[in-house]
């Protein structure tokens, strides 16, 4: 995951000065669009301390209490994230928007160090130096993620993907930017055209962007959180592994589940031929096991079940 933290570290950096410079922004000119957006980047970079939190929470070796490990933790931490995108960024966006609609206001013009600066000019400053930070901060994880997922699409890298804190990451930075042009729209429409409450506008369309990425990133933590089967990719090879081994006459059931992005529970049920000794059963599950961890580094424990293939047939039937 050593791509993961380094995302959010560049991520974290860039939040932090951006939301500096917008609450610098929305205090000398009032806008509400460079408001929200500084609330978003304070989200943000709470964010992304909560998702090292849990990387770090996560790496905490397994006990007699929870003997498979802490993996799960980083799934709680971003379903957090989520929870706090929802109600931290994107309920007070809209709430300010629909204040600023109902009581439109202009751009203030601001005093710096003595000059007197038109409060448009300031805002543009600001969102601009906001945009290349922010794009540089989706760079970097962009190519982190792709460096782990390779070639797929973005949506089925994302949906694939068992390390919340990368994808977390990339979504974030992706609204950010969507919320940064939002801004800058709103502010240079309510300057050109006259009309302040295009500005609150403009916060109430960031606030919806930050609500869908949450409901998004919520649906997507939630199926880790409560447990994924691996990669359909892992799932087959480790098929192929099972059914290569001599002895094997039928493979009944690959179970796999992520205990955390880098940690795969997997249980197998074989149907084993009946001429097989218990010393040679022993052997073949031993080979098994040394087969598949070292295939998958990912896989930290397997379980292998020998049972008969109308047996497990029955045994599925009855749990249906």
């Amino acid at each position: 995951m050593a791509e993961s933290t380094g995302a959010i570290y560049t991520a974290a950096g860039a939040n932090l000065a951006i939301a500096a410079a917008k609450f610098v922004g929305a205090f000398l000119t009032g806008s509400t669009a460079m408001l929200a957006e500084g609330v978003h980047s304070v989200v943000d970079t709470a964010n992304q301390l909560l998702l090292l939190v849990g990387l770090k929470r996560a790496k905490r070796p397994a006990d007699a209490r929870h003997p498979f490990g802490y993996g799960r933790e980083i799934y709680f931490y971003a379903f957090v994230v989520a929870l706090m995108i929802f109600l931290g960024g994107g309920i007070f966006a809209i709430y300010e928007g629909a204040e600023k609609i109902m009581h439109p206001e202009p751009a203030a013009d601001a005093t710096i160090l003595g000059y007197h600066l038109p409060g448009f000019w300031v805002n543009v400053a600001i969102l601009g130096f906001a945009i290349l930070a922010e794009g540089y901060s989706c760079l970097v994880a962009v190519r982190a993620f792709w460096a782990e997922k390779g070639n797929r699409s973005p949506i089925t890298a994302i949906r694939r993907s068992k390390d919340p804190s990368l994808f977390t990451i990339l979504v974030e930075d992706v609204a950010a930017l969507i919320g940064l042009v939002i801004a800058f729209t709103g502010v240079v429409a309510a300057h050109l055209l006259d009309m302040p409450a295009l500005d609150g506008w403009a916060s109430v369309g960031i606030g919806l962007v930050l609500i869908g990425m949450a409901i998004f990133l919520m649906i997507e933590t939630h199926g880790l959180l409560i447990g994924e089967a691996a990669d359909p990719e892992v799932v087959a090879q480790i098929r192929e592994i099972v059914r290569a081994e001599p002895g094997v006459r039928h493979v009944n059931e690959v179970l796999t589940q992520h205990l955390g992005p880098d940690d795969i529970l997997v249980n197998v049920s074989l149907d084993m031929a009946d001429d097989l000794s218990g010393a040679e059963i022993e052997s073949a599950v031993t080979r098994l096991d040394r087969t598949l961890r070292e295939r998958n580094r990912e896989v930290t424990r397997v379980f292998i079940e020998i049972q008969d293939r109308q047996a497990s047939g029955q045994g599925a039937a009855a749990a249906a």
